[in-house]
């Protein structure tokens, strides 16, 4: 997801809660649907903050490089040595591509790589 729309969202969210809190203090007949509000919009932020870590790591996140083959690690980028390949192995559903779970052991960091 673009980092624009991400922002929108998150945005969107926090005036979401803000309206709510507003509602929920004026004392009126509003608070029922003000606490929906909050509810609203910490449901998106709590997504949009949940939705940024999957499949890719920090390293990857924070340069914003291209994704690689099936949302995971870039193709190119050979991963450190402390991550070790794990059993798990599940097909991502945007690419269709056989992604494996690696973990570092000290950290418990996981990061997903394309296979194949």
């Amino acid at each position: 997801m673009a980092a624009f729309v991400r922002g929108l969202i998150v945005v969107i969210g926090v005036l979401l809660m803000f309206g709510g809190l507003v509602l929920i203090v004026s004392g009126s007949a509003l608070a029922l649907p003000g606490l929906e509000l909050v509810a609203v919009g910490a449901f998106l932020v709590v997504v949009i903050a949940i939705e940024r870590q999957r499949y890719r790591s920090d390293a990857t996140e924070g340069t914003n490089a291209t994704r690689g083959p099936g949302g995971g690690e870039p193709a190119d980028g050979a991963l450190e040595p402390r991550f070790r390949p794990t059993a798990e192995v599940f097909i991502d559903p945007t690419s269709g591509r056989r992604m494996r779970v690696v973990v570092d052991p000290a950290s418990g960091e996981r990061r997903y790589v394309a296979e194949g």
